[in-house]
Order: C-alpha cells, then structure tokens, then sequence
C-alpha cells in the first residue's frame, strides 16, 4: 500500500505503475509490470473510511467502489454529501 496525500502524488505512483507495463484494477488497486499488487490510497480515503460519522464514511467507501484509480474530489465530494459529478470535469 502507497498512502499518497494529493491528486498529484496519488496520479505519479499510479501512472508510474500502470504505464510501465502493469495494469489497472479496482478500489485503487494496480498491478506493476512483475505481477505485484498495489494499492495507491490517498490518506483522506483512509481517515474518511474510518471515521465516527459512519454515514460520511459509507458515502466515501460506496465512492471508492467506482473507481480505479482513487480521485481525492470525488472521495471529498462523497465525505461532504455533494453530487460528485460536479467534481467530475
């Protein structure tokens, strides 16, 4: 597992994976060129899915669940109860 802390750093760890022979899956998962699993995860994901507020925290989970790689507006958007398809531009 790479926590990563922004959209930049979670997009330069999964492209370095993905486009150097490796490949996407789910719920911010990839695999590298040689066969080995990753999960590239922004930390808000993780403190989001882990929260007291269990409602914001199913939100941020049922957003995961839709994606590949993980796309910290749409997690935030999910956090707060917005629409993400506004974030999705």
């Amino acid at each position: 597992m790479v926590v990563t802390e922004t959209q930049e750093e979670t997009d330069r760890y999964w492209n370095a994976i993905v486009t150097n022979g490796g490949e996407e899956s789910e719920c911010g998962w990839c695999k590298d060129r040689w066969g080995f699993s990753w999960q590239i995860i922004p930390r808000v994901l993780l403190e989001a899915i882990s929260s007291p507020d269990r409602a914001a925290a199913k939100r941020a989970y049922e957003a995961m669940m839709t994606m590949r790689k993980i796309d910290i507006a749409t997690i935030q958007a999910a956090i707060e109860g917005r629409d993400s398809s506004a974030t999705a531009a």
